[in-house]
């Protein structure tokens, strides 16, 4: 089965203040198309623009992620944009009429909540991932923050914070497949240290803090006419330090909430990226500057690869996923015009076939007898048969199906295909099942080399 675009089966309303601004705020959230997207729309500014939630926009990362670009700017989006991402939420129109998102209790409990009751609608595109190819590391020396990331099968967060805390100690929160974000994550409060206030308030940030909406964590005793002093910067009656070492008697919703917190930061932050992603995230120390420094450099990289494809890679010793035996139980072809040995790798949307080119091959006969080419048009039907396979394996009964191609475009031929090499071939779904028609987009590889690529349409039919 294809994994599917998601969107939302109704629009959400959001009230409240702005954490830095102290503005008040309100914000819509919507269902959006297919390949929308999610966008920011400043209802308040003329002509009501829209902003793409990408790392490409991002300016400031004090205190939360701004996005930027001409004269509309949108800030502390991480936990709306988190929220989005760790429910599933492919494409969506994020409404406000004001320069930041609210904070509300200061975490992403009340969007997650919102989205959970209704569920997800299901959409007909497919959903695009970025597949993490090769370790990825990346350390901010000023903070010795550092993000690895490894390949894997699946997009999973493994977090460890160390302020230097008598409270908070070392904490660790780790997100995977088996997480359930609504519940484990999104419930966790944005905190700050009780020495850092003052230093914000002075630089015209958390205008809109209180203790409704963030922990503050206390490391030292504090004179009570410290306290007094800051209580109105709090729009509170009374602070007062308890042995917890947080203000106001609070309760922590977790042990960790504050690891948690940051992993939520790391979902939303990386978001930025434009689609999701599969690979291990490890971050130490982690922050908004560090996280939408390494969303940025993902974002490139998918970028240069859909420029510059990368061979998928060929162990020649490992086992075969699909045999010639399990390839002719999928397709009906028979030698000599059976054009692939063995499947090495397939997903949802991906597989990749191998055939080994010999010089016994019996075109090689008339094509050409002085100097052996493989004709392009068998290139082509070693991609379209590739293509088959990875259509009939989503389907019951595949034997009793066969899938024709109705339209081929773009085809490139970019080097011969000579006695002795090995295609790697590798077809992608670009255009899901629908009414029977899927498109695909195919690529072959001689080693590091891409040899010829092209588009397909075809159609699954029932066998008479």
């Amino acid at each position: 089965m294809q994994e599917k675009q998601r969107t939302l089966k109704q629009s959400y309303t959001f009230s409240g203040k702005g954490l830095h601004t102290g503005l008040h705020v309100t914000m819509s959230v919507s269902p959006a198309p297919e390949n929308h997207g999610i966008k920011f729309q400043r209802t308040d500014l003329e002509g009501a623009p829209t902003l793409e939630a990408l790392a490409d926009y991002v300016t400031t990362t004090s205190r939360g992620t701004t996005l930027e670009r001409g004269d509309m700017k949108i800030s502390t989006i991480e936990h709306i944009l988190s929220a989005l991402s760790g429910m599933g939420v492919d494409n969506a129109l994020i409404s406000i009429d004001a320069p930041e998102a609210p904070i509300l209790d200061g975490s992403s409990r009340l969007y997650a909540e919102a989205f959970s009751k209704d569920g997800l609608l299901e959409q007909n595109a497919q959903r695009y991932y970025y597949v993490v190819k090769e370790k990825i590391y990346y350390k901010d020396e000023k903070s010795g923050a550092e993000i690895t990331i490894l390949p894997d099968d699946s997009f999973s967060v493994d977090l460890m914070i160390d302020f230097n805390s008598k409270v908070l100690g070392h904490q660790y929160a780790r997100f995977g497949s088996d997480t359930d974000y609504a519940s484990e994550i999104a419930p966790c409060r944005t905190f700050v240290f009780f020495h850092e206030l003052e230093p914000l308030f002075k630089n015209n940030l958390i205008k809109g803090g209180d203790l409704q909406n963030a922990i503050v964590i206390v490391e030292n005793p504090v004179p009570q006419n410290e306290l007094d002093r800051l209580a109105n910067l709090f729009h509170t009656e009374k602070l007062e330090r308890v042995p917890s070492g947080y203000l106001n008697h609070l309760e922590l919703r977790f042990q960790n909430e504050c690891a948690r917190h940051k992993l939520l930061d790391v979902i939303g932050d990386f978001s930025l990226i434009g689609f999701p992603i599969k690979g291990k995230i490890i971050a130490n120390k982690s922050g908004h500057s560090i996280n939408t420094t390494v969303a940025k450099i993902i974002r490139n990289m998918a970028k240069e690869e859909q420029k510059h494809p990368i061979a998928p890679k060929f162990d020649p010793g490992a086992e075969p996923l699909i045999d010639i035996n399990g390839i002719k139980k999928l397709l009906p072809h028979r030698p000599p015009f059976l054009m692939v040995d063995r499947i090495i790798s397939q997903s949802s949307d991906t597989i990749v076939g191998v055939k080994t080119i010999g010089i016994n091959e019996g075109f090689f006969i008339g094509h050409f007898p002085d100097e052996p080419v493989m004709p392009g048009v068998l290139i082509v039907e070693a991609m379209a048969q590739v293509g088959g396979i990875l259509v009939l394996s989503g389907v019951d009964e595949p034997e009793t199906y066969s899938t024709y191609f109705a339209k081929i475009d773009g085809v490139k031929f970019k080097k011969k295909v000579v006695p002795g090499d090995v295609l790697v071939i590798k077809m992608t779904i670009s255009v899901p099942f629908r009414r029977s028609i899927v498109g695909m987009r195919g690529e072959v590889y001689v080693g590091n080399t891409m040899v010829c690529e092209g588009e397909f349409v075809a159609q699954v039919i029932k066998n008479k």
